[in-house]
This record gives structure tokens, C-alpha cells and sequence, in this order.
């Protein structure tokens, strides 16, 4: 299974209540400390955000061209 959204906003809701077991990806998962339950948000957050963005094919991408002036052609 893919993490969901629903899965980040259940990691937020467990940091916003203190609880350290929570069900993400169809799994029960107990956290050792906040700090650890706060790294699996955001990880969750990231792959959810990268899943978005290719299923939408918007990959954006930028380049930055330096003219060599007093070149000869």
C-alpha cells in the first residue's frame, strides 16, 4: 500500500494529542517518542508530495545559462 494523505493527517492528529501509536498504511505502529512520530510525519508528508507531483506530471525543472562573451563564432 501507498501512504495517503489520510495517513500524514492521522500522524498529525496523533502529534497533536500526544498519542505514539497510530495506524499508517493500513498498519498499527507504535512510535518510541514524539520526535520519532514527527520524522515518520514528515517522511510520510514527503513520499505523498512526490507521489502528487508525478501522477500530475508537473515536475518542474530550471537552468541557468551563462553567456561566454568575447568568444569568436
Amino acid at each position: 500500500m501507498a501512504l495517503t494523505q489520510a495517513d500524514v493527517d492521522r500522524l498529525d492528529a496523533a502529534i497533536a494529542s500526544s498519542e505514539l501509536e497510530v495506524e499508517v498504511d493500513g498498519r498499527r505502529v507504535r512510535y518510541r517518542d514524539t520526535t520519532s512520530l514527527i520524522t515518520a510525519r514528515d517522511h510520510a508528508a514527503a513520499v505523498v508530495a512526490r507521489s502528487a507531483q508525478v501522477s500530475s506530471g508537473s515536475t518542474r525543472a530550471s537552468f541557468h545559462f551563462t553567456p561566454v562573451l568575447g568568444r569568436e563564432r
